[in-house]
């Protein structure tokens, strides 16, 4: 079997290595699954999924060789967290995130030292940008991730998601109307917030 998996290759990864690409791969899958689920849980558990659904792609006699790997990866990532967002089942478990949590994304911030009135105000945007994109459809969801969080094209998101190019800028307008509307008291002038 190590010989078939040695043998069998796409885009210069080698299934063989598909270990050391799924290392390479881990981090960004991760991260686009959490975002898109809002569950570190569900977020590891699409992810292993992802990869699962990647490897057996990939080993089936006459399976995919996808030209762009990474992107090709991104499609499964994302129908995956479709899927499960589709299915509502797992909503019942999910928890607010913990406060320890909150404190790694705030540590892993640029900013050298921010203030504690920056920090409460990181955190409230922080929780706010969560809230506003659980309010999003899927797609919307979806499209906005992978373009703002992913760095992708519009004509690269069409093709992860399936979608004609057209329908992805509908959904990214419409996500922006959205989070605008509901992340309005964010942006007012400093003055208004009583600083």
């Amino acid at each position: 079997m190590a010989d078939l998996l040695a043998a069998q290759s796409y885009a210069g990864v080698h299934i063989g290595n598909f270990s050391g690409w799924m290392a390479s791969e881990q981090r960004r899958i991760f991260a686009l699954c959490f975002r898109m689920l809002q569950d570190r849980d569900e977020a590891d558990i699409a992810t292993q999924d992802t990869f699962l659904k990647a490897y057996k792609a990939l080993e089936a006699p006459g399976g995919v060789r996808p030209d762009d790997p990474a992107k090709w990866l991104s499609r499964i990532a994302v129908n995956t967290c479709l899927d499960r967002l589709r299915s509502r089942t797992w909503k019942f478990w999910r928890r607010r995130p913990k406060a320890e949590d909150e404190e790694t994304i705030l540590k892993m911030a640029a900013a050298n030292s921010p203030s504690a009135e920056d920090q409460a105000y990181a955190k409230e945007i922080e929780a706010r940008l969560r809230q506003a994109l659980e309010q999003l459809s899927p797609r919307q969801r979806a499209v906005f991730l992978l373009k703002h969080y992913e760095d992708r094209r519009l004509d690269e998101i069409a093709e992860i998601l399936q979608l004609d190019v057209g329908t992805v800028k509908a959904h990214m307008a419409r996500a922006l109307v959205r989070l605008r509307a509901l992340l309005r008291d964010l942006y007012a002038p400093a003055e208004s917030r009583g600083t």
